[in-house]
């Protein structure tokens, strides 16, 4: 004899969540654009794959970039104050610091995708046939051979930005996390796709993942423990809750450390940075532009987030210990960057450096300080791209003129001006922006984040700043001399491609210059940029 088991009806116990589905758009819709890329990899003939991909990630993001002004717009009332959203989960705030964090990553992946998708005029792409082939095997052999182009690259990319935006926008450890995850995991694997030098990208995929691994196990292990002393997974309840316990300071500094260590590591901050040179040089080009130019702004604008409700409680125990990462973060990018050979690898530890100064702002703890944060990364983003897309176009040539890979050492870059005017001309401008030159946007972003360090009292990391500007000049303007004045290398050539890449470049360039020359409008609307508690 069998007995159901039935469960009673619960009647007026169970309420329908209020979402605002409108913020989660811009999410949904890269998403949504990599879930449906997939189903074109499966499906959809060989050769028009790659043409509905490029065109389906490129529409996504501008798509996504629409809403998100639209989103904007709303939030920020007509008499100047902000409304944020009430109705949405808790994990996830829209505020002005998502909305301009997202439509920053948007312009940088719109600007990645185009590099990404770039070949040279013999069909020359950065990726490996079959990415899974073993280096040297003949299936490596049969797959160059029939000429196979993976497109598997774009949804990958969707997925990684997707997980970007959710990224600053996250207020719980948890929601944090699973972000964290959804920006890296794809990353590792784009890491490992190089057509060229296949097992140097293996070896940069397989440092990151393992690097990667680490980090994510400290922040865990710093949410458990602020998890374990606060009793709650919210970000504006801990930092509510952890300045009322006595007693347990030294778990809370060490648990919020440990957040901030897998933060850190995902900047490439020092002595976290060790994957960065590695990772940079490894990867297939236009996956390391984007990947050191859109994980810097999505990890940056959470470490905002982090540090102006968690940590600012406690900043006067947490100061001195990240004030001491920003010093070395700044030397270590500066004078390990003087002794590079190799252009990717200079450009990894210029990032480094970036990264030291972007910290002086966040340390500053001032109201513009997620504004003028913004500013940096929007410039130093997209001068990024710009300069890698350059790097993916200037090649070597055999003594039969054959083309063969990028010519990454920096002796090779010799006479550059005058084999291709332009490119050395755009890589001129990224350099002096970089360098923080006026007239770029690089200028202006050192400026309001070091203005912002000066007014949070942090005067000495800001003379230390500005020496170290000072000292990495000293690098970019070497690559210049060798671009300009310098007699051509018969070996480099610069590749003509599809044009995909050179709208970027030009793109990036004229963005780069207009934001050192227009940058009050700019300006003035990241300054609405705020971390809200709900």
């Amino acid at each position: 004899m069998t007995t159901l088991l039935t469960t009673p009806m619960l009647e007026g116990t169970l309420t329908a969540p209020d979402v605002q589905w409108a913020a989660l758009v811009p999410v949904m819709i890269v998403l949504g654009a990599a879930v449906i890329g997939v189903l074109v990899e499966a499906f959809a003939p060989a050769k028009v794959r790659r043409a509905i991909q490029i065109l389906l990630s490129l529409v996504a993001v501008l798509a996504s970039l629409v809403v998100v002004v639209w989103r904007w717009t709303t939030i920020n009332t007509a008499d100047g104050s902000i409304s944020p959203n009430q109705g949405i989960l808790p994990e996830y705030m829209e505020d002005t610091l998502t909305l301009a964090a997202q439509a920053i990553l948007l312009v940088i992946a719109f600007l990645a995708i185009l590099v990404i998708a770039d070949r040279t005029e013999i069909g020359d792409g950065a990726f490996a046939a079959q990415p899974a082939d073993r280096p040297g095997s003949s299936d490596e052999d049969i797959s160059i051979a029939k000429a196979y182009q993976r497109t598997e690259i774009f949804p990958l990319t969707l997925f990684s930005l997707g997980g970007m935006m959710v990224f600053p926008a996250a207020t719980s450890l948890i929601a944090l996390f699973v972000a964290l995850e959804v920006m890296s995991l794809p990353l590792y694997i784009m890491a490992a796709t190089a057509r060229r030098r296949r097992q140097l990208s293996q070896e940069a995929a397989l440092k990151y993942f393992v690097l990667g691994a680490f980090a994510s196990a400290f922040f865990l292990m710093g949410g458990a423990l602020l998890y374990g002393v606060t009793g709650t997974l919210n970000l504006n309840e801990i930092a509510r809750t952890a300045p009322q316990l006595a007693g347990v300071d030294w778990i809370i500094i060490v648990g919020i450390l440990g957040v901030l260590i897998g933060l850190l590591f995902k900047v490439g901050a020092a002595p976290f940075h060790a994957w960065t040179p590695d990772v940079y040089q490894g990867s297939p080009t236009p996956i390391t532009g984007y990947m050191a130019a859109a994980v810097k702004v999505a990890a940056f604008a959470t470490l905002v987030r982090f540090y102006l409700t968690v940590a600012q409680p406690f900043q006067w125990d947490l100061a001195w210990i990240v004030g001491a990462i920003a010093a070395l973060t700044m030397l270590v990018g500066t004078f390990a960057g003087l002794v590079q050979k190799d252009i990717k690898r200079l450009l990894a530890y210029s990032s480094i450096a970036h990264a030291g100064f972007v910290l002086i702002g966040i340390l500053a703890l001032q109201e513009s300080t997620a504004g003028s944060v913004m500013f940096y990364l929007l410039g130093y983003g997209i001068a990024t791209v710009g300069a890698f897309a350059i790097v993916a176009l200037v090649r070597h040539s055999d003594t039969q003129g054959n083309v063969t890979g990028e010519a990454t050492e920096i002796a090779r870059w010799a006479g550059l001006g005058r084999k291709s005017p332009l490119l050395a001309t755009a890589m001129m401008i990224f350099l002096l922006s970089f360098a923080g030159i006026p007239l770029t946007s690089g200028f202006i972003g050192k400026f309001v984040v070091f203005a912002d360090g000066i007014a949070g009292g942090y005067v000495g990391l800001v003379i230390l700043a500005l020496a170290c500007s000072a000292i990495t000049a000293f690098y970019y303007f070497r690559l210049m001399v060798l671009m300009f004045f310098t007699e051509p290398d018969e070996s480099t050539v610069a590749i003509k491609s599809e044009g995909y890449g050179v709208i970027a470049i030009i793109l990036s360039a004229v963005t780069t210059i207009v934001l050192g020359i227009a940058a009050q409008p700019v300006l003035e609307l990241l300054s609405n940029v705020v971390v809200l508690l709900p």
